[in-house]
């Protein structure tokens, strides 16, 4: 079981499921209301977007569980992309502060709009850990800093940069 340090954005997520909700209740008027009074297919297209809006609705709950940061093992855990997390040893993990770069909001095409940013600084020294691919949306990863986009995480301030920091340095020193 893994620690969580940094939650993702439960608004944001929880507003990604509108979609494919309108969806399921499309699929319902077409399956149930004019599917029954219609021909038979209306209610085989209503039940595929039921089923559709199904799926869809559980991948976007699936990202409520995932944290952006966590720690387990000695590893601190950076879900910045599909599939398992990047663990990084919580030793290459120097500090987090605050910084600011682009949104990265769907829709979105002037690219003007910033948001706070968490900033992992990593060991220069570890240079394994200096470049990883992750999903552009969340963060960036490049040169030993670990960038996580603030448009997908629970809000930033210094008390969040503070517990993050206070808890690297529980979990460094308990490490060593």
């Amino acid at each position: 079981m893994h620690e969580i340090w940094l939650r993702p954005n439960y608004r944001a997520i929880a507003f990604a499921i509108v979609p494919p909700l309108v969806l399921a209740a499309l699929g319902a008027w077409m399956a149930f209301g004019l599917g029954s009074s219609g021909g038979g297919w209306w209610r085989w297209l209503g039940t595929a977007a039921i089923v559709l809006s199904a799926a869809m609705i559980a991948v976007v709950l699936m990202q409520l569980r995932r944290p952006r940061v966590a720690y387990a093992e000695g590893r601190v855990l950076f879900y910045l992309r599909s599939g398992p997390a990047i663990a990084v040893p919580v030793k290459v993990v120097e500090a987090f502060f605050l910084g600011q770069g682009p949104s990265y909001l769907p829709g979105q095409s002037t690219g003007n709009d910033n948001t706070v940013n968490l900033v992992a600084r990593l060991s220069q020294r570890e240079l394994q850990w200096a470049h990883q691919e992750v999903k552009p949306a969340l963060g960036h990863w490049c040169d030993g800093y670990v960038t996580i986009r603030g448009t997908w995480c629970e809000p930033l301030d210094e008390q969040v940069i503070r517990r993050l920091n206070r808890r690297l340095k529980d979990v460094s020193t308990q490490d060593a």
